[in-house]
């Protein structure tokens, strides 16, 4: 196999690894996904207990049936302006692996789309913007219809020193 094809075969693969259903959600007016597989559900809005000495980004944690749960709020770990949320805020429920075995995490998103199948095919890579710009957690840039959905790696977007010492918070 010669150099173009190694670098060819490379890229299907990767874009291979990256195709799947994903949930599409909207926060400040973008539209972004999460593989499917790393959700275990999406609950309405509910009373979010602040920890004190957490950074900024985080919520609080929350009840969720007896377990608690920590929450990020995605628009401030982005650095996006936060607003009031609204009858449409939801929060979705991630399973992420961690050192101490699976671990859940509620991240706050402005509404909930749908679920959309991606291939491959219509999965590019972030562009580089040529900036310290922190693009590490975006898997790629999925065509769907006339826009783009922003494919996100949930688990690097919230894992961290912030976040271990987090979970050891909640437990």
């Amino acid at each position: 196999m010669g150099h173009a094809e190694k670098v060819m075969s490379d890229a299907l693969a990767h874009a291979a690894d990256r195709e799947g259903k994903y949930l599409t959600f909207s926060l400040a007016g973008e539209e972004y996904g999460i593989g499917i597989l790393k959700i275990r559900e999406i609950i309405g809005m509910m009373a979010i207990t602040t920890v004190p000495e957490t950074p900024a980004f985080v919520k609080g944690v929350i009840n969720l049936r007896g377990k608690v749960i920590p929450v990020v709020d995605l628009r401030r770990r982005f650095g996006m302006p936060t607003m009031d949320y609204t009858e449409r805020t939801c929060i979705i429920v991630v399973e992420m692996a961690g050192s101490a075995g699976t671990v859940s995490m509620g991240v706050v998103v402005d509404s909930v789309s749908e679920v959309l199948n991606i291939k491959g095919t219509d999965i590019e890579d972030t562009p580089s913007f040529g900036t310290k710009l922190n693009t590490e957690y975006i898997l790629g840039m999925a065509k769907a219809g006339k826009g783009l959905k922003i494919l996100l790696d949930i688990e690097k977007a919230l894992t961290g020193t912030e976040m271990e010492s987090l979970s050891r918070a909640a437990a």
